[in-house]
């Protein structure tokens, strides 16, 4: 029975051992999967569940990079760290300073944009052409006015849990993002959680991101 118990714990050790070394690793298989033409991910926060639904056809490489980093737990344990109030919401740096430096440069071919960044349609931030890696953002109204002229590209639309997603913690605004734009998260790529939550105390996080079936 102890013999049976130790092998359980080693296994359970090997596999978050294999993870962790995946996530480090960009150039892994693992992320070159291809995404079914249409799946869930639920978003588990403290303020309740938030499940997406993503079409491949509106965005495949956003959707690609997306449900490979969501299988491989990127986006466990993570702050939603920039919220503009009833404008969006943002998240997608990882909780370790050494695996959200390793993916903040590994970026995604523009797609074309099928779909209006409308409210509850979920896109990848950018920052330069070309420049989607890691960072998402869920519309919490119409922002197509705005939104469609940068080229913002939806790969997915909230299903459930909008008024989660409205309750998130807005209170720093862009403070705690780094300003205005994506270029100045210098301390967040360098601290990860442990700066975010000695110097912003009150975010929201994702506790576990999943694929689902329901």
């Amino acid at each position: 029975m102890i013999r049976k118990k130790i092998a359980l714990i080693l296994i359970f050790f090997l596999a978050g051992c294999t993870l962790r070394n995946k996530i480090n690793n960009p150039q892994d298989a693992v992320f070159s999967k291809h995404a079914p033409t249409v799946f869930k991910v639920l978003l588990e926060t403290g303020k309740g569940d938030i499940l997406i639904e993503v079409t491949r056809q509106w965005s495949p490489n956003g959707a690609d990079r997306f449900y490979n980093l969501v299988r491989q737990g990127y986006y466990n344990n993570m702050a939603v760290f920039r919220v503009r109030a009833g404008v969006w919401v943002q998240f997608g740096i990882a909780a370790s300073p050494k695996v959200a430096q390793v993916w903040r440069y590994k970026t995604i071919p523009d797609d074309p944009r099928t779909q209006s960044n409308v409210r509850g349609t979920v896109d990848y931030a950018f920052k330069d052409p070309d420049g989607r890696s890691t960072q998402v953002f869920i519309n919490l109204r119409d922002n197509s006015a705005a939104h469609d002229t940068i080229p913002f590209v939806p790969f997915g639309k909230v299903i459930q849990g909008m008024a989660v997603a409205d309750a998130l913690y807005a209170g720093y605004g862009e403070k705690s993002g780094g300003g205005i734009r994506a270029g100045k998260q210098d301390d967040v790529f360098a601290g990860g959680n442990k700066y975010l939550r000695y110097n912003f105390p009150l975010l929201d996080y994702i506790k576990r991101a999943r694929v689902v079936s329901r």
